[in-house]
């Protein structure tokens, strides 16, 4: 019984270090799929801590596959890239010390827009996330499949570097 609550306690202590946003100088990593009316693919970001509240960043997005006619877009049609700015409210809310919420804008290649994330760490380094990305003014465009103009859903892992 001893060794099992010692156990227990190990692995409280070792997820209670774990921090979502740690301010100034932290950095995130994290990889995950898009989702998206016309698509599905793979999202990339890092955000790098500013000051207490604040990161920025830049995240990616290449849509694999999805509905018909999106098989003759080529690699400009399918990739975007999107500089960011969040407002990381994790110790704002103080729901725990493993989430974080964070709200921002982001400015790409296709349009300028919104997200609202949020991540749950697990450990030191490694946690989960989840990102709404919504545009807020589109560039004009004349593709009949636009694929960077919409909600998108990006679900994934995120990583302490």
């Amino acid at each position: 019984m001893k060794n099992i609550l010692l156990i227990v306690a190990m692995l409280a202590i070792s997820f209670g270090n774990a921090q979502a946003f740690e301010g100034k100088g932290d950095t995130k990593f994290q990889v995950g799929a898009n989702f998206q009316d016309h698509a599905t693919g793979i999202n990339a970001s890092f955000d790098y801590g500013l000051g207490e509240n604040i990161s920025v960043g830049v995240t990616s997005s290449y849509a694999l596959g999805g509905a018909s006619g999106i098989e003759d877009l080529d690699f400009g049609d399918r990739y975007d890239l999107k500089a960011r700015f969040n407002a990381n409210l994790g110790n704002v809310i103080n729901i725990d010390e493993n989430f974080d919420l964070y709200p921002g804008l982001n400015l790409s290649l296709k349009n300028f827009g919104g997200h609202i994330g949020a991540r749950y760490f697990f450990t030191e380094g490694f946690g989960v996330f989840t990102e709404a990305n919504f545009p807020l003014a589109k560039y004009d465009t004349d593709e009949v499949i636009d694929i960077h103009n919409q909600f998108t859903l990006n679900l994934g892992a995120v990583f302490n570097i």
